[in-house]
C-alpha cells in the first residue's frame, strides 16, 4: 500500500513541474485586482479576509472568544489581588490618557474607514483595546468593572459575535449587499459592518480579559 502513496506523491510531483496552471494564463489582471474589482473595496486586504477567505475569519473571531472564556477558567479558582499598584503621578496619567484618546480615534478611524484603506476590524480592536489598557493603568479598578457591567459590554460583546456569524453565514449563502461605489464610504456590501464588528469583538474582548488580569493579577 505504501508504494501506491510513493507513487501518488511522485505522480503529483511531476505534475506540478511540467504542466502549467491553466487558470494563471487567462488573467489579464493582477490578483489585487481581481480581489478589488470582486469585493468592492480599495482594501485588498480587508476583501481577502472578509470575502475569499471569510471562513478563516469566522474562526479566528470564534478561537479570541474562545480564549476569553479560557481565562475566566484558568483563573476562576485564584484568590482577587489584594493590592493593585497604579501609575499615581500626574504627568503619567496625563500621557497614558492622552494616548488612550488618540488610540480610540484611530480604533473608530479604522473601524469605520478600514475598507478604504490600510486597517481593519482586527487592527481597530487592537487600538480601541489599547485605549481601554492605557485607562484602566491611571483608574480604579473598581469603576472600570462598574462601568462594563452597567452597559452590559459582555452582552454586548456577545451580541457582535452572533450578528457577525449570522451575516457571515448569510455571505457564504450567495446573499451579498450592493458593493455600491468603489472608494465611497458606503461600499464594499457587508465588509463594513463586519469591520465594525469584528473591532466592537476585539475592543471589548480585551476590556473582560484585561479587568480579569488586574483582578486576580495585579496591574504591575
Amino acid at each position: 500500500m505504501k508504494w501506491v502513496y510513493i507513487a501518488a506523491g511522485i505522480a503529483l510531483f511531476i505534475k506540478m513541474l511540467l504542466i502549467p496552471n491553466p487558470a494563471l494564463n487567462l488573467l489579464d489582471t493582477s490578483i489585487v485586482e481581481l480581489v478589488v474589482r470582486d469585493s468592492g473595496v480599495p482594501n485588498a486586504v480587508s476583501g481577502i479576509i472578509f470575502r475569499n477567505r471569510l471562513y478563516d475569519t469566522i474562526f479566528e473571531v470564534v478561537v479570541f472568544t474562545i480564549s476569553i472564556l479560557g481565562a475566566y477558567f484558568l483563573l476562576a479558582n485564584e484568590k482577587p489581588s489584594t493590592k493593585i499598584y497604579q501609575f499615581t503621578d500626574q504627568p503619567s496619567i496625563v500621557l497614558a490618557r492622552l494616548g488612550a484618546t488618540i488610540a480610540a480615534l484611530v480604533s473608530i478611524e479604522l473601524a469605520i474607514r478600514g475598507h478604504l484603506s490600510p486597517g481593519g476590524g482586527f487592527a481597530a480592536g487592537v487600538a480601541g483595546g489599547t485605549a481601554i489598557g492605557l485607562v484602566a493603568i491611571t483608574s480604579s479598578s473598581e469603576w472600570m468593572q462598574a462601568l462594563y457591567k452597567r452597559w452590559h459590554f459582555a452582552t454586548w460583546e456577545k451580541i457582535s459575535i452572533l450578528i457577525f456569524i449570522g451575516l457571515a453565514v448569510i455571505t457564504l449563502s450567495g446573499l451579498e449587499l450592493p458593493h455600491g461605489e468603489l472608494g465611497a464610504l458606503v461600499s464594499g456590501g457587508v465588509i463594513p459592518i463586519l469591520n465594525i464588528l469584528v473591532a466592537a469583538k476585539v475592543a471589548l474582548g480585551s476590556w473582560a480579559v484585561i479587568l480579569l488580569f488586574i483582578r486576580y493579577r495585579g496591574l504591575l
